[in-house]
């Protein structure tokens, strides 16, 4: 084993036994330095900066196979493995009162360390929110700006697919090992990610996607972040904790406004209620971040389309899904000829369908 190898196998070591959590991982660094030195203390030096218990347990601690594994990994192309204090460890990371001790990621490591912004949101998104997800990603992504998000379904896809469009890219903040994809469905997203951004993750190889881990990688979300942008989140959120850990690691916290009648928009009027930014274009997030758009007029409003008002069924759908029923009642057109309508606008881009047969208004964002 080469001295670099043996290197990275003690800070695997060191994070890999069962019980040493963060916290102690730091104080035996601050302590010794660099985990070889750790290792080679002796045991009764080691116990007096984290006690006599679990300086047994480090040392007795049997994770040869988990070691071994995660070296054939990092050896890999592609497969990186960083430690805290390494050049490459991202600089945000750094400001956060937990940082991991060890990053696995899979991609490109300089994603890492540029300019960024985590975009997160609903899961169970509306059309309209995915919509607005990824024209703002793409939109800040064409501005030079990394999106960061977790892989989820709804916003978090529609936010990566924005990134990938331009030079700004996207990092995934993931929940489990690397070396493993939750949710299967994003796995072509995944590989796309890994390929032309970075998949990063705190967690050992193999860990499977237990739901104690997400809100733990959402402080990574806003660590490795200028600010957070939510789009689309219910009042008991995972969102609304990532915004919560952003606020307290000294980000910015933006938050799109939406309907009040909308369940998915009452996250985000508490966000604004609580001191959030509110906004509607890119340009003041852009403003806020100090970044130049890429195109100066790239980010202006939509105007409306001339022909809405002439369209008795575009007038009447709104950012609220509403069923066919609901529309014949406020249009008095007949179903058949607003179910062939609706297929037409669909093809066009103009609506989506929802949940439960319902129908929304998409517009950009």
């Amino acid at each position: 084993m080469s001295g670099q190898t043996a290197e990275l196998a003690a800070w695997l070591r060191l994070t890999l036994v069962g019980g040493i959590g963060g916290a102690t991982q730091r104080a035996l660094l601050s302590a010794f330095r660099d985990p070889e030195a750790i290792f080679s203390a002796p045991p009764a030096l080691i116990g007096q900066h984290i006690g006599v218990d679990r300086a047994q347990a480090l040392l007795a601690g049997d994770c040869r196979q988990a070691i071994d594994a995660a070296l054939a990994w990092a050896a890999e192309p592609g497969n990186h493995i960083i430690v805290l204090g390494d050049p490459d460890y991202p600089p945000g990371l750094l400001d956060i009162p937990d940082p991991p001790t060890v990053l696995y990621v899979k991609g490109d490591p300089g994603r890492l360390a540029g300019p960024a912004l985590a975009v997160v949101g609903a899961r169970s998104c509306t059309p309209q929110g995915a919509s607005n997800a990824e024209a703002f990603a793409r939109a800040l992504s064409a501005a030079g700006v990394t999106i960061v998000s977790g892989l989820a379904v709804g916003i978090d896809t529609a936010a990566h697919r924005g990134g990938l469009a331009g030079p700004g890219g996207t990092v995934a903040v993931i929940g489990t090992g690397a070396d493993r994809i939750y949710p299967a469905r994003n796995e072509a997203l995944a590989r796309e990610i890994s390929a032309r951004g970075a998949i990063v993750s705190e967690f050992p190889l193999g860990t499977p996607p237990l739901a104690a881990n997400f809100p733990r990688r959402n402080r990574l979300l806003a660590g490795l972040s200028a600010g957070v942008l939510v789009v689309e989140a219910a009042l008991r959120s995972g969102s609304l904790i990532t915004a919560r850990l952003a606020a307290e690691q000294g980000r910015d916290v933006f938050a799109l406004p939406g309907s009040i009648h909308a369940p998915l928009a009452k996250g985000c009027h508490r966000l604004i209620k609580d001191g959030a930014k509110l906004v509607d274009t890119v340009d003041d997030i852009l403003t806020e971040l100090r970044v130049e758009p890429a195109n100066p007029n790239a980010h202006a409003p939509t105007p409306a389309r001339d022909d809405d008002s002439l369209d008795p069924l575009m007038s009447h759908l709104g950012d609220l899904p509403q069923s066919i029923d609901q529309l014949a009642l406020a249009t008095g057109l007949p179903a058949a000829h607003i179910n062939v309508r609706l297929l037409e606008l669909e093809l066009a881009g103009r609506v989506a369908s929802a949940p439960g047969g319902r129908w929304q208004r998409l517009g950009k964002a």
